[in-house]
């Protein structure tokens, strides 16, 4: 039989990964805003603050979205 994991460590580690996951998500928009400006020739880089506001925005949704998950969990 397989050991019981713990449902804390399951919860850290969950924890843990979101700030990661919010900086992979603002890094990726703003390559693709930077991407944008260069391509389209846009003038005082609208393309990377439109897209990284996008992606904080994102971000922050899906922080929630993790966080109302985790609460809803059961601990036993």
């Amino acid at each position: 039989m397989l050991p019981q994991k713990n449902p804390n460590t399951r919860k850290w580690l969950a924890l843990i990964n979101m700030p990661i996951q919010m900086g992979v998500t603002i890094y990726g928009f703003s390559w693709v805003g930077t991407w944008l400006d260069t391509t389209y020739k846009l003038n005082n880089t609208i393309g990377v603050k439109v897209m990284v506001l996008i992606g904080v925005a994102i971000a922050f949704y899906n922080l929630n979205r993790q966080l109302k998950k985790i609460n809803e969990t059961p601990e036993g």
